[in-house]
This record gives C-alpha cells, structure tokens and sequence, in this order.
C-alpha cells in the first residue's frame, strides 16, 4: 500500500465521524428553524385574529350612511372598471379585426378579392370611373361628384361599426 493510500485509510474514520457530527449539527438546526418558524407563525396568527377581531369591532361601529356611502361608491367603481375592462376588450377586438383584414393583400387569395372590390366599386361609382389601389389594400373608385371606397382599412372600420357592441364578445375570456 503507497503512503497516500495509507494517509487515505487513516483518515476515513476522523471523515465518516466529521460527516456524522455536521448532519447532526444541520439537523438540530433544521429542527430548531422549523420550532422557531411554527412559534413565529403561531405568533402572527394569534396577532392577525386580534387585528380582525378589533377591525371587526370598528367596523361595526361605523353609522350606517357611511356604509351605505361607502357601498355606492364602491358600486361606482366596480361599473367605471367594468367599463373600462369592456372598453379595452372593445379596442382589442377592433385591433385583431383590422390587423386580420389589413393582413388580406399577403394572402394568397387577396387577387380574387381585389378584383371583386375593384368591380364593386366600378359598379357604384359608374362607367368612366377611375380606379386605383389603396396603399393599405383594396380600391377606390373615383368618378366626378362620386368617390366610392373600397379600401380595406375602410371596410374595417364598416365590419367594425356593423359588429356595434358586441364586438366585446369576440374577445371577452
């Protein structure tokens, strides 16, 4: 046997025994940490049903016309948030409405849809109508004393305004 491996096997039993002392040392402070968190969690308990004991207390102190107030205004609040939750629904749901149509022209059917408008709008707007494409897709048609839009960010605007309020079901959870 080599002299390291020597120094190795005399030194196993002070390892297993320094091994042994620091898992009992962790253990009694692991089990000294959970006795001080269930006294201090005991603690709080103990304060957190005084404090409600004594909110109640005061609570029920308080007159009448100041719950009643209190309740109104809190009815208040809840309808200006319910609004405010429909009104970001609202404009969520318009936002995915445009951006759907206003998607179309990279889509592969858009030529079809195109021609369908430009015949549209030639259509309502008469012979001799001019026509030309929207930046944001779609046409518009001009003849004199007549413009007939065909555009896609307007015919947003009209799914949009067609849809009314219950837009809001398109994207209430």
């Amino acid at each position: 046997m080599t002299l390291a491996a020597e120094q190795q096997s005399a030194l196993e039993p002070v390892r297993a025994a320094m091994l042994r002392r620091a898992t009992a040392e962790a253990q009694a402070i692991t089990v000294t940490a959970r006795q001080r968190a269930a006294a201090l969690l005991a603690t709080a308990r103990h304060d957190a049903e005084a404090a409600l004991g004594r909110a109640r207390t005061d609570g029920m102190a308080l007159a009448a016309p100041l719950a009643a107030a209190e309740h109104a205004r809190s009815r208040r609040a809840a309808r200006a948030a319910l609004l405010a939750a429909e009104r970001s629904i609202r404009k969520q749901a318009e936002r995915r409405i445009r951006a759907a149509i206003l998607s179309l022209p990279g889509e592969p059917g858009y030529p079809e849809l195109r021609d369908r408008l430009a015949a549209l709008a030639q259509a309502a707007a008469g012979p001799g109508a001019v026509l030309r494409d929207h930046p944001g897709g779609g046409v518009i048609a001009h003849a004199p004393g007549v413009v007939v839009d065909c555009s896609l960010p307007r015919l947003a605007e009209r799914v949009i305004d067609a849809l009314g309020p219950p837009i809001t079901e398109l994207c209430a959870p």
